[in-house]
């Protein structure tokens, strides 16, 4: 699963043992050495859904990480693109990665939890990439309606999300075993560390994007595979802040 830039095994435990916000501080030098990063190929065909929604001006990468997603809006955005992360040890990877003076849209980085998002309505376009797992199902509105929060009327907020694995397949006991196993660990030790992958769940995603005030359709990203059904492995949700546009971007 790693190569051999990656963390250790006795890395990993540390990480896994401390905080949320710790632990990636601890993992976020070799972060991108693991496959926890999200894949370019899932980059790549984001990038070219999304481009077919604008243009846009400015961009949000909620979750940002060691910047994956700002390079995303730096290929879609023409003014401007923003990261924000609560990790200072992601942020110090996320600006090594993006050095002041490169071409491309101005690119900011900012320090703050995505639960109390610190921006006014200034962004045509916010996009997350695999941070979900990250927030308990009792937060995912009051992240929704920070996002919200932070567009432009017409504004859209964007993320892939992937079709869940066949009930009894090796994957699905996979993600069955880590939330199970998370779960006790959180259970017997504090601080805890959330990451859990079964709790994002479509329906639910959806119903607390519409509370939030979204208004949401899913498109196909139909080059990243088919199920044997010959529905999709993963969908773009795209969420939209209804009403009229007065920046000229999205």
């Amino acid at each position: 699963m790693f190569t051999k830039q990656g963390p250790t095994v006795r890395e990993l435990a540390v990480q896994a043992l401390s905080s949320t916000e710790h632990g990636y501080d601890l993992l976020a030098p070799k972060f991108d050495e693991t496959p926890y990063r999200t894949p370019d190929r899932v980059l790549d065909a984001v990038t070219r859904a999304v481009r077919e929604l604008g243009p846009f001006d400015t961009g949000l990468d909620v979750c940002c990480g060691t910047g994956a997603g700002v390079g995303v809006l730096r290929q879609l955005c023409r003014e401007r693109a923003v990261g924000v992360d609560f990790s200072a040890g992601m942020l110090a990877e996320a600006r090594a990665a993006f050095p002041p003076g490169s071409e491309g849209p101005a690119v900011h980085w900012v320090r703050a939890d995505a639960r109390s998002l610190p921006f006014a309505p200034a962004f045509d376009l916010a996009l997350s990439f695999g941070a979900f797992g990250h927030f308990l199902p009792a937060e995912r509105f009051g992240l929704f309606a920070e996002v919200y929060g932070s567009l432009r009327p017409g504004g859209q907020f964007v993320f892939p999300l992937g079709a869940p694995p066949p009930v009894g397949s090796r994957a699905y006991w996979s993600l069955f075993g880590f939330d199970a196993a998370m779960r006790v660990r959180n259970a017997l030790w504090r601080p805890r560390f959330v990451m859990y992958y079964r709790t994002f769940r479509l329906g639910d995603v959806l119903e607390d994007l519409t509370q939030a005030g979204f208004v949401v359709r899913l498109l196909p990203l139909t080059e990243l595979g088919l199920r044997p059904d010959g529905s999709p492995r993963a969908r773009l949700v795209v969420a939209t802040r209804e009403g009229q546009d007065v920046s000229g971007g999205s």
